[in-house]
């Protein structure tokens, strides 16, 4: 049975890479591109040029690097092969699309878009490069689907160092939320079947990120601060204000989807916020509040947008859905290798970080196969008129 399960195993690794044999100008770079995931895949300590040529059978890591830095290949095109796989694998017509930064730490000046700045991967600033990912969640499954390395001013300001770690000149300054916006834009033109749209606060503060997803009728549950303006019949109102003149009522214990240690409960409140006169009549936007149980003090403020009719328990499984990035992270670096790459050049990032996408979608696609599919129900919420907005209850 085990050399069934390997054969099994190989068979599936093989059959993915025989999608990517176009992306790949020679028959060289593809093996070696194999090999690469291959070691990604391994149960091994420490992912680096060294050890993937070891599990490859080379006596040199020079194969390996040169697969990241000079080998003819099209990492887009890869990613692209990627995203298609995962569609269709794990497409769902309710799936939710997550975006998030994580940090990669690293030492010197010369890695491309290194400098020190805030790192919520280590919590604090640290000399580090961050990368804008986009993660296809579903009720089953979760992986990476895109990325894009984050360019600080100091670097795009700097045309002779870019040229050093082979960033183009074509490459100009640009946030995170267009960075992020740039990955959805090719997800929805690629067919990503997709109703939500989630991120954190760096991200669902950035009006012109939300108007973005309005304007082309996206669902979206985004984190906001406490400060953030609310729109009211009265005009507007801090979140947090909002808050403290929520009706008991209002508050329902709901799950935010499953933990290590079982249901993430929490309680929850929402409101439908006033219709905008221009935009969609058959579109609605809401306020949505998380209340830690032990902690009732301790609150998190969401914006929503989505259909008319939404039920709130749909609101809630969404904003838990982002969480589901964050496991991505967690996963593929501790068990991939995602942070573990040796190269400055900008080129050679992407590559690295494609092919250990690559590498966890096949591991989220093996283990979706394996399991059984599970069901989840929704309530809906009858609103109330209330105060400045019109809380459910």
């Amino acid at each position: 049975m085990v050399d069934e399960g390997l054969s099994a195993w190989t068979a599936g690794l093989d059959e993915l890479f025989g999608r990517l044999a176009g992306r790949f100008h020679r028959v060289e770079p593809r093996r070696r591109g194999r090999a690469y995931v291959r070691g990604l895949l391994a149960p091994i300590a420490g992912k680096n040029g060294w050890t993937l040529a070891e599990v490859a059978g080379e006596a040199s890591p020079d194969g390996m690097q040169r697969l990241l830095n000079a080998a003819s290949w099209d990492a887009d095109g890869v990613r692209d092969d990627l995203r298609a796989y995962v569609v269709e694998q794990l497409g769902d017509r309710d799936g939710v699309l997550v975006v998030d930064e994580t940090g990669f730490l690293k030492k010197g000046d010369r890695s491309a878009g290194v400098q020190r700045q805030y790192s919520g991967t280590a919590g604090r600033v640290e000399n580090c490069q961050l990368g804008v990912f986009l993660a296809y969640a579903t009720t089953t499954s979760r992986t990476l689907i895109d990325r894009e390395l984050y360019l600080p001013k100091s670097w795009t300001g700097d045309r002779a160092r870019c040229r050093e770690a082979a960033v183009p000149d074509s490459v100009s300054f640009a946030t995170k939320a267009v960075l992020a916006l740039r990955m959805l834009e090719r997800a929805f033109t690629a067919g990503v079947p997709a109703r939500w749209v989630t991120a954190d606060e760096a991200y669902g503060q950035d009006h012109k990120f939300r108007t973005w997803l309005e304007d082309r009728r996206v669902g979206y549950v985004v984190a906001v601060p406490r400060s953030q303006s609310v729109p009211t019949v009265n005009g507007s109102a801090r979140a947090d204000t909002l808050a403290r003149n929520a009706p008991p009522e209002a508050w329902k214990r709901r799950s935010a989807g499953d933990g290590a240690k079982g249901p993430r409960l929490y309680d929850w409140a929402a409101a439908t916020l006033p219709p905008d006169p221009e935009q969609y009549s058959d579109l609605s936007r809401w306020l949505l509040i998380r209340r830690s149980i032990t902690n009732p003090d301790e609150l998190a403020f969401y914006l929503c947008f989505g259909p008319t009719g939404t039920p709130d328990d749909e609101l809630v499984r969404v904003a838990g859905t982002r969480w589901a990035i964050e496991e991505c992270f967690q996963t593929a670096k501790t068990e991939i290798g995602l942070d573990q790459y040796q190269v400055r050049r900008y080129d050679a990032w992407y590559r690295h970080v494609t092919l250990a996408m690559l590498a966890h979608a096949y591991l989220a696609v093996t283990a979706a196969n394996t399991h059984t599919t599970r069901t989840r129900t929704a309530s809906s919420a009858s609103p109330s008129a209330r105060s400045d907005v019109s809380w459910h209850t």
